[in-house]
C-alpha cells in the first residue's frame, strides 16, 4: 500500500504551496538501491495528490550515454567531465526551479542525485578545486540549496540477493564479491559527502521492499508539512564491547527552549572535522496518533539568539554521535557527555516494527528502552 495523508489536509496544503516555498529533494543512494523504481512513486503518489513534481535526470548517467568515460585514466579529461557534469547538474535544477516557480499549482523537485553526489567519486582536492572554477563551494551545495537528502542503501548491503545490475547498462561494479565490497564502499562514500545536511535521512534495506518504498514517500510527505504518525525508533542501552567499523563521527549539543504546551522546541548544534550545522526543530502533536514535525536551518548568528529561549527547567544535551550501516540497516549511537555521562544509547533508524534488529557483534544490548519516556532526551535534559 501507498503511504497515506489526509486529503483535506493535502488540500490545504497545497492552497499554501503555491505561495512558491518550493521544495528540491535529492534522491541518492548506492548501486542498486531501487532509487529508479522510487522514482517512478514518488511521481505517481505525489502527482495523485495535486503536486507538479519536476524530477531532474542523473547527469553522470546522461554523460556516460554521451560519450564520457568516468574511468579514464586521463585526468584532464576526467577533470573537465566532471566539472562539466557540476556545471550541467547545477543549469538543470536552477532552470526547473526557474519553471516551477511559474506553475500556478504546487510544485516539488525531486533530483535524481545531486551535486555533492559527484565529490564521492574523486580526491578532496580535485573536488575543491571544481567548485572553486563553478564559483561554488562544498558547504553552499550540501548545506543550503536542498531542502531534504534521501538516501537509498544499496542492496549490495544487507540484500545482496537482490542485487543486480542487469537494470543500469552504465554500472561498473558487477554482481560477485568485489563488485558488492565496491558496492558498499561507494554507498559509504555518498552518504559521507552528504553528511551535515540538516535533513539528510538514510532509508534502510528492509525485508520488503515495498516498505522501503514507503519510508521514501513518508519522509518527503514529512518535508512538505503533512502530518506524520507518531512512531517510535528503536532503542536500546548497549555496552561497546569491539570495535566499531567505518563511522560518520560527530559532536552534538542540543538545548531545549520555552514552548507552548504539547509543542516541542529544539535547537541542536552538529559538528565534525571543524564545521558546524544548527538545526531549530519544532514537533507538535496534532492527535493521538500524528504530529506535524518542521525543520530549519540557522545560522550561527541566529542560534546564539535564539539560546536566550532556552527552557531554564532543562539543562543543554552534550554527546558524541557515531552512524553507521550494518547490514543494510542504519544506526546511531550516542555517547552522553551531559547532564548524564557514560551513558551509551543505540537508536534503530527506518526499521519496521515488524522486522528483526541485526545487532552488530560489537554492542552488547544491556536493556531495551524503546517507548521509555524516562529515556527520551527532552526527561533526560531536566533538571533534578
Amino acid at each position: 500500500m501507498y503511504f497515506c495523508v489526509h486529503k483535506n489536509l493535502v488540500s490545504t496544503l497545497c492552497t499554501k504551496l503555491i505561495m512558491k516555498d518550493i521544495k528540491r529533494i535529492v534522491l541518492t543512494g548506492g548501486p542498486c538501491a531501487g532509487k529508479t523504481t522510487a522514482l517512478v512513486r514518488v511521481i505517481e503518489h505525489f502527482s495523485s495528490l495535486g503536486f507538479k513534481v519536476f524530477t531532474i535526470p542523473e547527469v553522470p548517467t546522461m554523460f556516460t550515454q554521451a560519450g564520457m568515460n568516468y574511468l579514464t585514466d586521463n585526468q584532464a579529461f576526467f577533470y573537465e567531465g566532471e566539472k562539466a557534469t557540476l556545471e550541467i547538474q547545477l543549469a538543470l535544477e536552477d532552470k526547473f526551479m526557474k519553471m516551477a516557480k511559474a506553475c500556478t499549482e504546487p510544485c516539488i523537485i525531486v533530483c535524481d542525485r545531486g551535486t555533492m553526489d559527484i565529490s564521492a567519486y574523486m580526491k578532496p582536492e580535485m573536488w575543491e578545486e571544481i567548485t572553486k572554477a563553478v564559483g561554488t563551494s562544498t558547504q553552499q551545495l550540501r548545506d543550503t540549496r536542498y531542502d531534504a537528502v534521501l538516501h537509498l542503501v544499496s542492496a549490495a548491503d544487507g540484500a545482496e540477493q537482490f542485487y543486480t545490475t542487469s537494470n543500469n547498462a552504465s554500472r561498473n561494479e558487477a554482481a560477485d564479491e568485489k563488485g558488492l565490497e565496491i558496492a558498499r564502499m561507494l554507498d559509504k562514500r555518498v552518504i559521507e559527502a552528504w553528511t551535515g545536511h540538516s535533513h539528510l535521512r538514510v532509508i534502510n534495506n528492509q525485508e520488503d521492499f515495498e516498505k522501503k518504498l514507503n519510508r521514501v514517500l513518508k519522509e518527503i510527505s514529512n518535508v512538505l508539512g503533512l502530518p506524520q504518525p507518531i512512531v517510535e525508533e528503536r532503542k536500546y542501552i548497549v555496552e561497546v564491547v569491539g570495535e566499531l567499523p567505518d563511522c560518520i563521527e560527530s559532536q552534538i549539543t542540543q538545548t531545549y527552549l520555552v514552548a507552548e504546551p504539547g509543542c516541542e522546541i529544539r535547537l541542536r548544534r552538529r559538528g565534525w572535522d571543524g564545521k558546524f550545522v544548527n538545526v531549530h526543530t519544532t514537533k507538535k502533536k496534532i492527535s493521538q496518533t500524528e504530529e506535524l514535525v518542521t525543520e530549519r536551518q540557522v545560522s550561527n548568528n541566529l542560534y546564539q539568539s535564539l539560546l536566550q529561549q532556552a527552557d531554564p527547567y532543562r539543562q543543554t544535551i552534550h554527546k558524541l554521535r557515531k552512524s553507521f550501516i550494518w547490514k543494510g540497516q542504519f544506526f546511531e549511537l550516542d555517547k552522553y557527555l551531559k547532564p548524564v555521562d557514560n551513558l551509551y544509547i543505540l537508536e534503530t533508524k527506518g526499521i519496521a516494527s515488524h522486522e528483526d534488529v541485526r545487532f552488530p557483534p560489537f554492542l552488547k544490548v544491556i536493556k531495551d528502552i524503546t517507548g521509555n519516556t524516562q529515556y527520551y532526551n527532552y526527561n533526560l535534559a531536566l533538571r533534578v
